[in-house]
């Protein structure tokens, strides 16, 4: 591990700190492939456990023993606190932040073949929701999380934070829009299973009863819900029996519920 003290918010290289939004990260153009930012001892510890790479991490002194042996061959700039908010603009509470590489995107046919159990989001566009629902998935058992094109972005660094790291620990991938998403899940043969308000929608616990045995559990977005789209690839639409005049939940609480169900 290389340790570097660095004491100017405007050393050049603190760049992949410094007021680039998870967008850009992204896109820069080196790396191939681009970067995230993952945030805390314990986040960067889950993400190196599953297999991903730090470019660099940034710490202030107090946490440094704390990331010695997750860094590798990256260097470790620290930085005093002020500076660290500076460079990010934000007070960085939780002692640590690593830029990592982005790994290699997955096949989402693939992350189906074996799958007994998928949930599937649909254009979350809050990262809190994200990560939530990655950490619903994780804790009940989902074997991968598949999103749509416009859903959130997994590692966007407020759905790393909340997902407490699942993130790297449930497999997940982004689908092609429903014309050829849909064929992915015939193919598979796995059942699509929407979660929405329907006339003909069926109880989740009659669905539960007589669960397929290998399922993909849909969530769509915190506003409209499922697109028309959606509903049309899904082999059935499922509602939670809810009472007191409430007919919906935020999606990661209707994604802990649904997959509890159907453990």
């Amino acid at each position: 591990m290389t340790t570097i003290r660095i004491d100017d918010a405007g050393d050049p290289r603190l760049a992949d700190y410094r007021g680039l939004t998870d967008t850009a990260l992204r896109r820069v153009a080196e790396p191939a492939g681009g970067l995230y930012i993952a945030e805390s001892a314990k986040v960067i510890s889950r993400a190196v456990a599953a297999g991903h790479r730090p470019r660099s991490l940034l710490v202030q002194e107090k946490w440094l023993d704390d990331v010695t042996a997750l860094a590798g061959d990256a260097p470790v700039y620290v930085v005093p606190d002020t500076v660290a908010e500076q460079v990010t603009g934000f007070a960085v509470h939780r002692g640590a932040l690593a830029a990592m590489h982005r790994p290699a995107e997955r096949d989402p046919a693939r992350l189906l073949t074996d799958a007994r159990t998928v949930v599937v989001l649909e254009d979350i566009v809050d990262h809190t929701n994200v990560g939530a629902a990655f950490r619903a998935a994780a804790a009940l058992g989902a074997d991968a999380v598949l999103v749509s094109p416009r859903c959130g972005d997994p590692l966007y660094r407020r759905s790393v934070r909340v997902s407490m790291g699942t993130v790297f620990q449930v497999p997940w991938a982004r689908l092609p829009e429903w014309d050829a998403a849909r064929s992915l899940f015939v193919d598979a043969g796995v059942h699509l299973a929407a979660l929405a308000l329907a006339a003909d929608a069926v109880s989740l616990d009659e669905f539960a009863a007589a669960r397929p045995a290998r399922l993909a559990v849909l969530m769509g977005s915190e506003g409209d819900g499922l697109s028309a789209a959606a509903l049309a690839a899904a082999d059935t639409v499922v509602t939670i029996p809810m009472s007191g005049g409430v007919d919906s939940l935020n999606v990661a609480s209707a994604a802990a519920v649904a997959l509890w169900a159907l453990r």
